[in-house]
C-alpha cells in the first residue's frame, strides 16, 4: 500500500493539471481523442477508383452513369474487344419492334385484303379492278378467312365436316399446285393456296345467304348450287392458268371444279 501511494502522488506531481489543483483526468475521458493528427489526405479528399462503369458512377452520379452504355467503358468489353468478341456484349435497342401495331407484326393488311374480295367477285376482267394481284400477291390470313367462314357456315349443314373443310382446302391446293408444276406452269404454293382460297368466297355467299332461301324447290337448288361450282371455278382457273397453259386450260380446270364440288358437298352433307 505505501508503494502503490508514492506511484500515485508521483503521477499526481507529473501531471500539469493535478499541479495547478484541478481534478486528475482519466484517460480514455481526453476530449481531444479525435484531433490528435493522423498521418495521410483528409478524409474529404480520399477518391476510391473503381474498375469500369463504377469509377465513372462515383465520378459523374448515378444519373450520368446510367446514360452510358453498360458495356462500352467496363474492363470486360475492352478484354472482349481485343480479343474479337466484342459483338457478344452489344445491346440491340428493341424499342421500335416493341412499338409496331399487331396487324403489322402479323402482316395482315385490311385493305389489301377487301380489294383481293372484290377482285374474286368478278370472274372476268372488269371493273377497272387489276385481278392478278391476287396471284402475285399472296397472303395467308385473307384466304383463311374465307375458308373459316365457309367452315362455320358448314356448322348448319354437316357439323362433323367443319375441320374437314381446312384440310381438304390445304390438301386440294397442294394437288392442283403440283398439276401446274407438271404441266409448265409458273406459280408458287402459296399462290395457289391464296388464289383457291379467295376464290371460295362466291360459294360461301351462295350457301350462307342464298341456299337456305330456295332449299324448299329442289331445281332452283341446283341452280344456285351449280352457278356457285361454276363462279368459283371461273374465278380460280382465270388466275391460275395463265396464257402459257392456254392449250391446257380444260385439263386444269376440271380437277379445280371437283374440289369446288367437293367442298360444297361437305357444306351441304350430300
Amino acid at each position: 500500500k505505501k508503494k502503490s501511494g508514492q506511484i500515485c502522488e508521483k503521477d499526481a506531481m507529473t501531471d500539469p493539471q493535478v499541479a495547478a489543483g484541478g481534478p486528475a483526468e482519466a484517460p480514455g475521458d481526453s476530449g481531444d481523442f479525435f484531433s490528435m493528427p493522423v498521418d495521410g489526405p483528409p478524409v474529404d479528399e480520399i477518391h476510391l477508383e473503381m474498375p469500369g462503369d463504377m469509377g465513372a458512377m462515383s465520378e459523374d452520379g448515378p444519373a450520368q452513369a446510367e446514360s452510358k452504355s453498360p458495356v462500352a467503358g467496363g474492363y470486360l468489353s475492352s478484354v472482349a474487344t481485343k480479343q474479337g468478341f466484342g459483338w457478344m456484349l452489344e445491346l440491340e435497342d428493341e424499342d421500335e419492334d416493341m412499338r409496331k401495331p399487331l396487324l403489322e407484326e402479323l402482316d395482315i393488311d385490311p385493305g389489301d385484303i377487301l380489294h383481293k374480295l372484290r377482285c374474286i367477285l368478278l370472274p372476268f376482267d372488269m371493273g377497272g379492278y387489276d385481278r392478278s394481284v391476287v396471284r402475285d400477291n399472296p397472303d395467308f390470313w385473307g384466304p383463311l378467312l374465307v375458308v373459316f367462314l365457309y367452315a362455320m357456315e358448314s356448322l348448319y349443314g354437316n357439323w362433323k365436316a367443319t375441320s374437314w373443310i381446312i384440310t381438304i382446302w390445304f390438301s386440294g391446293s397442294f394437288l392442283i399446285f403440283f398439276l401446274l408444276r407438271v404441266m409448265g406452269g409458273d406459280v408458287s404454293f402459296s399462290s395457289t393456296l391464296g388464289v383457291l382460297g379467295y376464290s371460295l368466297l362466291p360459294l360461301a355467299i351462295l350457301a350462307g345467304i342464298v341456299m337456305p332461301l330456295v332449299k324448299s324447290m329442289a331445281l332452283v337448288d341446283i341452280a344456285i348450287k351449280l352457278i356457285g361450282v361454276l363462279w368459283s371455278t371461273q374465278s380460280a382457273g382465270s388466275l391460275l392458268v395463265t396464257d402459257s397453259l392456254a392449250e391446257k386450260r380444260v385439263m386444269l380446270l376440271y380437277p379445280i371444279m371437283l374440289l369446288y364440288g367437293y367442298l360444297l358437298s361437305l357444306h351441304t352433307g350430300a
